[in-house]
């Protein structure tokens, strides 16, 4: 699929460094621009960091209604053999849908040193309901889930509208991921703001007591909301993401 016109901002990034490689994965109509900070920061800590952008995502809700969840997973795992050509090891971390296709790299490939989900998203019953409200109407787009910050002044590069055919690919995605948590038993550091208005925050308990890692923590975000990574715990997340990956 042949996309045109990439939003700027929104382009993969790619820094290289040591062995280590981290991949860097944005969410649900979102962008690279809200992993840019986290990716730099990784990078600034001498890892080789690949921000890759979501197929249908960086350009318009009209790309994204073409893309499948199956697309997003095929740009996750190209990803990752990128870095593994010249990485010893690798690290994925994700923001929302993000970290579901972190979760999904994690069930398909143990030998992923570790894992570092934000917000990541498993079940979203809201969603779920609005999906089955729309999927017999005739509207294509809703409005947009972007720039959940609770920092003023802060903007998420997102689309301003949703299609509702990739509300369908996003539950499917998380349905399929959700089903086969337990397999994990990989190191996991799992991030979770207190307070989200996209994924609930039960996701990322039901994620740490799913999976099979002997090592996993969860961090709790308490000043920010769902786009934690643009929100007042950027740092923090940064910070332990790195220290989570040199330990």
């Amino acid at each position: 699929m042949a996309e045109k016109n990439v939003i700027e901002g929104a382009k993969e990034f790619y820094f290289p460094g040591n062995q280590t490689g981290v991949l860097v994965i944005h969410g649900f109509t979102g962008s690279t621009q809200s992993m840019r900070f986290l990716g730099e920061q990784l990078a600034n800590a001498g890892f080789t960091v690949f921000g890759p952008r979501l197929i249908g995502h960086g350009t318009s809700p009209e790309d994204m209604e073409n893309a499948t969840y199956q697309d997003w997973i095929q740009t996750v795992e190209k990803g990752l053999a990128k870095l593994q050509e010249t990485c010893k090891e690798v690290y994925v971390t994700g923001l929302s849908m993000g970290g579901t296709l972190t979760l999904y790299l994690a069930e398909h490939h143990p030998e992923i040193k570790g894992i570092m989900p934000i917000n990541a998203a498993i079940h979203m019953p809201e969603m779920i309901k609005n999906y089955q409200e729309l999927i017999n109407s005739n509207t294509r787009f809703i409005d947009g889930i972007g720039s959940d910050i609770k920092k003023n002044g802060v903007e998420e590069l997102a689309y301003k509208q949703t299609p509702v055919k990739s509300m369908g690919e996003i539950i499917a995605l998380t349905k399929k991921v959700r089903e086969q948590l337990s397999i994990i038993n990989i190191p996991a550091m799992i991030f979770a703001s207190s307070v989200d208005h996209v994924v609930p925050p039960e996701n990322s308990q039901e994620i740490y007591q799913s999976i099979s890692s002997k090592e996993r923590s969860i961090v709790s975000l308490e000043l920010s909301y769902h786009v934690a990574t643009l929100d007042h715990d950027k740092e923090l997340i940064a910070e332990k993401c790195i220290a989570f990956i040199k330990g």
